[in-house]
């Protein structure tokens, strides 16, 4: 009796188990597609913070996480293609590094989520309704502050006095790059300084602008946002040096390639703030209804090895401002 009740108790649990296996869900790979304008080795800060952000709040890449990258690479060109592959692939959610990268990816797909981390002008560009309430399938954050442009001007006067004549790098191809252009136009006058636009739609453009910037004898250049000028940082900052230029722009990485002086946000908290998007949305929420969040950290950088060879002295008055200083 005992050896037949142990074989009733055997069938049973063998009829069983393969019932409470299929009761058992399996974990949920969440899918998130990153769409940017740049290369692997330009974003690698950016990336690491993104998927930091996502590790702290339990996403794990291999886990519960599976992450597909396309980069342009500089094309612009590109970025609908791309956007439109991560569409194919039916991400969870988009991530979109700069304003080209989020407008592909409004143009790809209505239905799929779409982070911004380091947008521009948002409302401006038509990307969302309003900061307060975005509205259909976008949010995240803008790096957009219309002073930001202003301030990098008054640093420029700061470390050369006599400034008066300024030449612009810019792409018109590029709303935000067109957008900053403009937005420079007002705090020049106010610091009696003369502008020089410099159109680069391209890479094939650069070594032609440096040209324009010494026809007018410019004092000090200054690099409006396009990912053609990110994607060339070591030839401008090269360029710049060569023609004894002191040269301004928003992302450090330009300092660590030789430029002069950079003051922007800190884009990795950017995206490591991006990720706490994505994890609400994976959620549940709905992107329409998170408001937009603006930067809180901005950094300046220095480079005294590149004013050194320009014959500068930096002012202890910037020197004492910056929150990173390469010698």
């Amino acid at each position: 009796m005992r050896l037949i009740g142990l074989t009733v108790v055997l069938a049973v649990s063998l009829t069983i188990a393969p019932l409470v296996g299929e009761a058992q869900p399996a974990t949920r790979v969440a899918q998130i597609g990153v769409l940017s304008s740049f290369s692997p080795a330009e974003t690698a800060a950016w990336d690491q913070a993104f998927r930091q952000g996502l590790r702290d709040l339990g996403w794990v890449e291999g886990q519960n996480l599976k992450i597909e990258y396309r980069y342009a690479r500089g094309r612009i060109d590109r970025l609908p293609d791309l956007a439109a592959d991560l569409v194919r692939l039916k991400v969870d959610v988009m991530l979109t590094a700069v304003t080209p990268d989020a407008l592909a990816a409004k143009n790809a797909t209505r239905v799929i989520p779409i982070v911004m981390a380091a947008a521009g002008d948002v409302t401006v560009t038509g990307l969302v309704e309003s900061l307060a309430r975005p509205g259909g399938n976008i949010t995240g954050l803008s790096q957009m502050n219309p002073e930001l442009v202003g301030k990098r001007l008054e640093l420029l006067k700061e470390i050369v006095p006599s400034l008066s004549r300024v030449a612009v790098l810019w792409n018109p191809e590029d709303k935000i790059s067109a957008l900053t252009w403009r937005e420079i136009q007002f705090p020049a006058r106010t610091l009696g300084i003369d502008l020089h636009s410099l159109e680069v739609r391209s890479p094939g453009d650069i070594g032609k602008a440096f040209e324009g910037a010494l026809r007018v004898r410019a004092g000090a250049l200054a690099i409006m946002p396009s990912p053609v000028f990110v994607t060339n940082l070591k030839r401008l900052a090269d360029l710049a040096e060569k023609h004894r230029l002191p040269s301004i722009f928003h992302v450090p990485d330009f300092v660590t390639a030789g430029g002069l002086v950079t003051y922007g946000p800190n884009r990795p908290d950017l995206f490591r703030r991006a990720a706490a998007y994505v994890d609400k949305i994976l959620k549940g929420a709905k992107p329409g209804d998170l408001p937009i969040e603006q930067p809180n950290t901005f950094e300046l950088w220095l480079n005294l090895k590149t004013a050194k060879a320009l014959g500068l002295t930096i002012p202890p008055s910037v020197l004492v401002r910056a929150d990173h200083v390469i010698e």
